[in-house]
């Protein structure tokens, strides 16, 4: 058959069969056309071959998409700027691409900590960074100083036995964030912290009112883990951040209501870098944050008596907190019991075995001890007539907000830059754009075609129905070409992929 290749202004004929691959068809106009592509370690060329308004993968025989002979297609050079570095995440299994130029081989771990931390929603103090080979990164040394190269892939590792609860809170699943948190009182303060932190970053409104209810404060720091607070004068800078400037960081302007409800006193808190809520919410550009505090900071706080501009009130505010912390701690010393004591792990870096990588709480934890749900108080109240202690034994869905919660990890995984089908099928990652609903599965099957399905399921590995459901992908991204069209292109790809396997 006979198609037509659209290339930078012209359009050329190419006489090819029915079953040529895009592959085929790319080198064809490469030698045709004298196309030269640049392929170096900051940016990478390629060519783009367009039909339908989908871009065709290099596997992909012409006419089982529907091209037939007449059609045109169009031709393009596109260009990709690669990442300086990647970095892969342990928690959440994906890698995170680092760009800029090879300027940022020289900027130190510490920096690169805090690049990290933005992307990935992390406190810095909740992980640590080593090369491929295991070699620790330390905050005060130079990326250049671990003979870092272009495209070097990192490894972000988290505390043993923290995978699980940090996986909840990226989820913003709040029954499962209860039920791994630790039993020791200084860890599960810090753990605590941490998860007001990553709820403010994300925006789990629901995971952070229950935190907020728990004692724990959106204008403390998050800190460092209790087994290196004795280290705390080499920690990291970001390690003084508070969950109301992640809040406002990330633009996440209900939690930040949220906050500043709980206390008023959040929006004078400031960052290490002496920047308040509404300076770094300028800083960062987010003009629905700074509409909303620069209002609090102009408004008027009216008391029985009197009336008081907002600045005023919490600059007295402040005065009296601070004395009552320091009348607390004269009297009391409260504190004390969340200190490290005679017996408690202590780690110093270069000394001791490292106790982040990422292991599970089972490989962690006894094999006869089981993981049960922390008896926190107070508790939000539950939408069933179960108890608390019987929470273990459930899925941690809240069915009360069932919806609330599908919306919420929708929106978690559309953030991400790999969906739902981009983690089952890595290798189409740039074809699953769109999610089709299939009819639910019935459990009598037909006898004659029992035997086909199972030898299609075992070779390709995939069931006919996530076959099914990808080849609909597909042909969803023939964007100019009418529904009965792609529906036309889906049943030819299902069709050609059962026959090729069976």
């Amino acid at each position: 058959m006979r198609v037509f290749i659209c290339f930078e202004g012209s359009c050329e004929p190419f006489d090819v069969p029915p079953d040529q691959t895009v592959g085929a068809m790319k080198q064809m106009v490469k030698d045709y056309f004298l196309v030269q592509l640049s392929d170096d370690k900051q940016q990478h060329q390629y060519l783009e071959l367009s039909y339908g308004g989908a871009a065709l993968q290099d596997s992909w025989a012409l006419s089982d998409v529907g091209i037939t002979s007449g059609s045109a297609i169009r031709c393009l050079i596109k260009s990709e700027r690669r990442p300086v570095m990647r970095v892969f995440n342990a928690v959440t299994g994906e890698t995170l691409p680092i760009m800029g130029s090879e300027a940022l081989l020289h900027m130190s771990i510490a920096r690169l900590k805090t690049v990290v931390s933005m992307q990935s929603g992390l406190p810095v103090s909740t992980f640590r960074l080593s090369t491929a080979a295991g070699v620790q990164l330390y905050d005060c040394n130079q990326l250049q100083d671990y003979a870092t190269e272009v495209g070097t892939t990192l490894r972000l590792d988290t505390w043993d036995g923290w995978v699980e609860f940090l996986q909840a809170c990226l989820l913003g699943h709040r029954l499962t964030v209860q039920s791994h948190l630790s039993e020791k009182k200084p860890v599960m303060r810090f753990q605590l912290q941490v998860a007001l932190y990553i709820a403010a970053s994300l925006g789990h409104l629901d995971l952070a009112g229950w935190l907020l209810e728990q004692g724990t404060h959106a204008e403390e720091p998050v800190g460092v883990h209790p087994y290196r607070q004795w280290c705390h004068q080499t920690a990291h800078r970001d390690t003084g951040k508070c969950p109301i400037h992640v809040a406002a960081e990330s633009s996440q302007l209900l939690i930040l209501k949220l906050f500043i409800t709980e206390n008023l006193l959040t929006l004078a808190r400031r960052d290490p870098g002496s920047c308040d809520p509404l300076k770094i919410a300028i800083q960062h550009g987010h003009r629905d944050c700074v509409r909303y505090l620069a209002n609090k900071l102009c408004s008027v706080v009216s008391l029985s008596n009197m009336s008081l501009p907002m600045r005023i009130y919490l600059q007295i505010k402040r005065w009296v907190s601070l004395g009552q912390r320091r009348a607390a701690s004269n009297r009391c010393h409260s504190s004390a019991a969340f200190k490290a004591r005679v017996g408690d792990t202590l780690l110093v870096d270069g000394f001791n075995q490292p106790n982040m990588s990422s292991k599970s709480r089972k490989a962690v934890s006894k094999p006869s001890r089981g993981i049960k749900a922390k008896p926190l108080q107070p508790l939000p109240p539950i939408r069933n007539s179960l108890s608390v202690s019987h929470l273990s034994s459930l899925q941690p869905v809240n069915p009360g907000g069932f919806k609330e919660m599908l919306k919420k990890r929708k929106q978690y995984i559309e953030s991400r830059e790999d969906g739902l089908l981009d983690e089952i099928y890595k290798d189409d990652s740039s074809l699953c754009k769109s999610k089709f609903i299939l009819p639910p599965i019935t459990r009598e099957s037909i006898p004659c075609a029992k035997s086909s399905l199972e030898t299609f399921s075992q070779p390709c590995g995939r069931t006919p129905r996530e076959n099914a459901l990808y080849c609909f992908t597909i042909a969803s991204t023939f964007t100019e070409k009418p529904w009965l069209k792609q529906m036309s292109i889906a049943r030819t790809l299902i069709r050609k992929r059962v026959h090729t396997v069976v």
